[in-house]
């Protein structure tokens, strides 16, 4: 069993920035790959980015390219979402999540066995 906490969502204005923190605790946090996803109102939850395991590749939506980075730090258990260039439409509730069985960034939530609660990112124009 994996529990995962966010933080770090808030209030930003347009073109400002976040960053994004998900500590995990209950097993070895570096064997997972891990994923930020994010839902908006009224809409399906998606993939924002992930990194992986193993060689920590990533990989990121293409709403998300070259404003967002994803990193993690396995002694602090931890997976960061820096975001840069905030817009309007980046206004969602972010969620962690984590993969045991892929060595690999899949994009489907199905992928996906443990997830936080969320953490509210508001970007006002």
């Amino acid at each position: 069993q994996v529990q995962l906490v966010e933080s770090g969502g808030g209030l930003m204005q347009a073109g400002g920035s976040l960053k994004l923190s998900c500590v995990a605790s209950g097993r070895t946090f570096s064997g997972y790959t891990m994923g930020w996803f994010r839902q908006a109102p009224g809409k399906e939850r998606e993939f924002v980015a992930g990194i992986a395991w193993s060689a920590g590749r990533t990989t990121f939506a293409d709403s998300v390219k070259g404003r967002f980075t994803i990193y993690r730090d396995n002694a602090k258990n931890t997976v960061y979402l820096q975001m840069n260039s905030l817009r309007p439409e980046d206004t969602a509730i972010y969620y962690c999540a984590a993969d045991s069985k892929r060595s690999w960034v899949s994009q489907s939530i199905l992928s996906y066995e443990y997830w936080g609660q969320g953490t509210q990112v508001t970007v006002s124009s």
